[in-house]
């Protein structure tokens, strides 16, 4: 069974995070949401979910792509020492990464963006462009291993686009019989 890993923490864009997270295990991926400790992670408008694992135990080698989710989750999970070396791993190896609106900010820490054609919410367009990154105000953007969005309206685009890169890597699953 593929493996897909989250990132995020408390603040997060509830529906950045449920809509990826549904549509994964809808395809037949085990998804583990990561955040600076394990436990419950309480969303911006509300809605919980459990953090499976603590970024301190994350071993990226263990999935097979990464989703980062906007909101605030990005700003504090970006402080943890272990979330850049995280992210980066997945760009070291060449895997799929998902990130939206805010979600770029770990990109950023773990100095992957130089060079990359992304978008994301336009608040942290100026730290993505200082970081090295071109940025396009575009609702899905795909760099290779990188699919970025700007914000909830953009969800549908980004996840397709996400889930057809996927398919070109051969990580999906067949659709499951009910």
């Amino acid at each position: 069974m593929p493996r897909a890993l989250i990132i995020t923490g408390e603040g997060f864009e509830d529906v950045e995070l449920l809509y990826p997270y549904y549509r994964l295990v809808e395809a037949g991926f085990y998804v583990d949401i990561a955040a600076p400790s394990k436990g419950r992670v309480r969303g911006k408008h509300g809605y919980e979910v459990d953090a499976t694992v603590g970024l301190d135990e994350v071993d990226p080698t263990g999935y097979d792509l990464l989703v980062l989710p906007g909101g605030r989750g990005p700003e504090r999970a970006r402080v943890h020492p272990r979330a850049g070396v995280v992210v980066r791993s997945f760009f070291e190896e060449g895997k799929p990464v998902a990130a939206i609106c805010h979600g770029p900010q770990l990109l950023i820490t773990a100095g992957v963006v130089r060079g990359r054609r992304l978008t994301s919410y336009w608040g942290i367009r100026d730290d993505l462009v200082a970081a090295g990154a071109q940025w396009v105000d575009e609702r899905v953007v795909v760099d290779g291993n990188l699919v970025t969005a700007r914000y909830p309206p953009d969800i549908p685009f980004w996840m397709r686009e996400f889930m057809r890169l996927l398919e070109r890597r051969g990580l999906l699953a067949p659709y499951p019989k009910s």
